[in-house]
């Protein structure tokens, strides 16, 4: 430990009446300072008390970073810290009397707090006395009665002077006047305080001299001095020659603090060797400490003393007072009576918030200090310590770094999305019996970081949209939830890039930033695409921005927006194909089949043959999923040659679509029976079609003119014609069936699982032409094409007559 005592500077101007005095004192424990000062007291406002910047070694930047400030809990602030300076001043006017009373020495205490981290420097301040102050009598004039027999030697208490003053501007002097008879002696108490007694040192006569008046006069030891003056009456009784007699010098007892009142302290005898009216004794309080009849009283016949008004331990922690016992001779002895007055349990702490720090980041380290609090307890010895705890399971806990000092701290990590706010209580308790306590409750709220990132409540979205949509059109919607708050808590919603068969998925879909509506871009089509898969990011507003990803799959829907397209038999207006069915057919033969497909999907392809208009209805039939043409009944020679059937095609689509196919079916054993059928049915359908019917009377008139000219040729021709029939009604020709382009034997609906054969004829000539031009055919199917112009025929007459015999099977049809 280092002190040091500062004197002012030689010449420097006196503040007050007093010098002023500087002590300091360094305690090497951590980084505590304590400093102690000594100035007068009555100091003006302003005036300086110490460099503590200076003395405790600080720097000024330490002050101001530090917050420095003085804590004084409930007391006065007499003191002012100007932390830009580092200077003391006083704050307040002193007055040591107001302050200390009669405690000397005077002095008062407070701390100086610093913060990050947090340092307490203890001050003192010691009050010195000012003699502001003069000696006082409390009363005006002071009577005795004193017996004229009274010995030399006897002694009379007289009442002190008070002086608020201390040490030497106190009452240092007593002067009796005049002194013919009584001589003054002057004693001083261990407790400090001074009394003067009157010793008679000349005896009295009472005839002489009945009444004497003197004066006491009372004198401090200040500068200049002060003095107070009180009368003394004396009036000389008739003769008691035995004064009452204490059987104790002094009278100790204890007592404790707070007793009611009535309560007994002890009891005081004394005796009178007198009898009589000489030897009755009276007891009373000596004039020596008038204020002791507030606390006290004392029965005047038995000296009993019982206690008036509550004692305060923490205000006297010792009272001594004088008894007196007289007699009604007027003698009289004193007594002193020293009580110890035992502390009680009966203050609770007191708690003063220093500091306190809310919010507090929920990502403050483990150990952070969120407060400082201060506790008193104005008990002593151990119903003065005190400790602090916190109610409760919170994370924080309280750890005390300096005397009465307690600082509140982290001790754990917090989250703010599990706990927002604490209700902090702290029990301040004392080691009295039994203890007393204190509380007091922080509510803390702990403030946000942006530490967790969207999540969505499913791993993956699905959604449904059908084909043909209207661009814009919302399709699906995803919603992140992000437990922080505030600007950490906003999502906003975007795509991540992709493809989709080149295209980036921008061009397909768009995500609103602010809902995370999904939106089509454009019109999809089942056919083209059936799924879009995708990565829509959610990314919060923090800094920096956290964020999560979720896929999105959207399923496209398939509508019924495509017809049924007919793969077999083809339509063409260049050729025409019919099915040739031999009239020895069997029931259930089977004529042909209608291939078709639909680029739908599911019932939307689902297809269905129905014949809707037909030459003989009896005759066929076509399977209603698998689109068979079959005969019902057995084929007779009265059914036509040439049969027609619509067959309709149609998808279980909600509504349905259609196609619509026309077969043509030759009912004939042999090709010439075909050729010949088809040309008066072509002449029957040719009255019809005026334009046809011109180009047919313009052949009939060209064969007539050549009629003649070719007589010869066309017996010929006939006898060609029986030869090829016959070969052809007797050969077995390898099947070639007619399939579509790129068309392929599958096992769905609407395609064709089975090869067939059929017998193809084929005619230029006229129609009375048998020439039959062999190329590769199956046994049922008939195709009559339009005879090629820039073709040359074997001779002149024949192309003519292929020529006629094509044109005609082509009308019928």
């Amino acid at each position: 430990m280092e002190c040091k005592e500062m004197h002012p500077r030689r010449g420097r101007k006196r503040q007050g009446p007093a010098w002023l005095f500087v002590f300091w004192c360094f305690f090497l424990n951590g980084t505590q300072g304590q400093i102690r000062y000594s100035i007068p007291e009555e100091m003006k406002k302003g005036s300086l008390i110490g460099n503590v910047a200076q003395d405790l070694g600080l720097d000024l930047k330490r002050l101001r970073s530090g917050r420095a400030r003085i804590v004084t809990g409930d007391n006065v602030q007499y003191a002012e810290l100007r932390a830009d300076k580092g200077l003391l001043v006083v704050h307040e006017r002193i007055d040591r009397e107001q302050l200390c009373g009669d405690v000397t020495p005077c002095s008062f205490t407070f701390e100086i707090l610093l913060e990050n981290p947090m340092e307490l420097h203890p001050v003192t301040i010691e009050v010195l006395d000012v003699n502001d102050n003069a000696p006082t009598f409390k009363n005006n004039y002071l009577r005795f009665e004193i017996s004229e027999s009274a010995v030399i030697g006897s002694r009379f208490v007289l009442e002190s002077a008070h002086d608020a003053d201390v040490d030497a501007n106190n009452v240092q002097n007593n002067i009796l006047t005049p002194s013919d008879n009584f001589v003054l002696k002057q004693h001083a108490s261990p407790g400090g305080k001074k009394h003067a007694e009157m010793v008679l040192q000349k005896a009295l006569d009472r005839e002489a001299q009945p009444r004497l008046s003197l004066k006491l006069v009372a004198v401090d030891g200040g500068n200049p001095q002060r003095s107070g003056t009180v009368n003394i009456e004396i009036i000389i009784l008739d003769s008691n020659d035995n004064a009452p007699v204490f059987n104790q010098t002094i009278y100790k007892a204890k007592v404790f603090e707070n007793a009611p009142e009535g309560t007994h302290v002890l009891t005081v005898n004394a005796t009178d060797a007198d009898s009589g009216s000489n030897g009755r004794i009276a007891y009373s309080f000596s004039k020596y400490n008038t204020e002791i009849a507030d606390l006290f009283l004392i029965n005047e016949l038995t000296g009993r003393i019982v206690i008036a008004k509550q004692i305060d331990y923490e205000k006297e922690k010792s009272i001594q007072f004088m008894v007196e016992a007289k007699d009604e001779g007027g003698f009289a002895d004193s007594s002193k009576v020293e009580l110890e007055v035992i502390d009680l349990n009966d203050n609770v702490p007191v708690i003063n918030v220093m500091s306190f720090t809310s919010p507090v980041s929920e990502d403050a380290p483990v150990g952070a200090t969120v407060g400082i609090i201060n506790v008193k307890d104005l008990d002593s010895g151990e119903n003065s310590h005190v400790s602090c705890a916190i109610v409760g399971r919170v994370p924080f806990r309280i750890k005390s770094n300096v005397r009465n000092y307690f600082a509140l701290m982290t001790d754990a990590d917090l989250d703010r999305e599990g706990v927002p706010e604490y209700n902090i209580t702290i029990v301040a308790s004392d080691a009295g019996s039994p203890p007393l306590s204190t509380k007091i409750t922080f509510n803390l709220k702990v403030s946000d970081v942006n530490d967790h990132a969207p999540v969505f409540p499913v791993s993956i979205y699905s959604a449904h949209v059908a084909e043909n949509n209207l661009p814009g059109v919302s399709v699906s919607r995803v919603i992140a939830k992000d437990p922080d708050e505030k600007q950490n808590a906003r999502v906003s919603y975007m795509l991540e890039r992709s493809e989709i068969g080149g295209s980036p998925i921008s061009e397909f879909v768009s995500v609103n930033a602010e809902s995370g509506v999904i939106s089509a871009v454009r019109s999809f089509d089942y056919e083209q695409i059936k799924e879009l898969t995708f990565i829509v990011r959610a990314q919060d507003g923090g800094s920096p921005p956290l964020s999560s990803n979720i896929s999105v799959r959207i399923l496209i829907q398939d509508q019924n927006d495509n017809a049924p397209q007919v793969l077999y038999p083809v339509q063409t207006g260049g050729s025409l194909l019919a099915e040739m069915v031999p009239r020895s057919a069997d029931v259930g033969y089977l004529v042909t089949k209608v291939v078709a497909v639909d680029v739908d999907s599911g019932q939307n392809a689902w297809l269905s043959y129905q014949v809707h208009k037909a030459t003989d209805r009896a005759l066929f039939e076509v399977g209603l999923h698998n689109g068979e043409i079959r005969t019902v009944r057995q084929v007779t020679d009265k059914d036509a040659v040439k049969q027609r059937l619509t067959v309709v095609v149609e998808d279980n689509g909600q509504p349905s679509r259609s196609a619509t196919v026309i077969v043509n079916v030759a009912v004939a054993d042999s090709f010439p029976e075909v050729l010949s059928e088809f040309t008066d049915l072509s002449m029957h359908d040719k009255e019809y079609n005026d334009k046809l019917t011109f180009y047919l009377v313009l052949a009939l008139a060209v064969v007539s003119f050549l009629f003649v000219t070719c007589l010869l040729l066309i017996i010929a021709v006939k006898v060609y014609r029986w030869r090829q029939s016959r070969v052809l009604y007797h050969s077995n020709l390898p099947v070639i069936p007619y399939y579509p382009p790129r068309y392929s034997e599958t096992l769905g609906t609407g395609t064709l699982p089975h090869v067939y054969n059929y017998e193809v004829c084929r005619t230029t000539d006229s129609r009375k032409s048998d020439m039959k031009n062999m190329q590769a055919m199956s046994q049922s199917l008939v195709s009559v094409d339009e005879a090629d112009a820039n073709r040359p025929p074997p001779n002149k007459e024949l192309s003519g007559h292929f020529s006629q015999m094509s044109t005609m099977v082509s009308e019928m049809f």
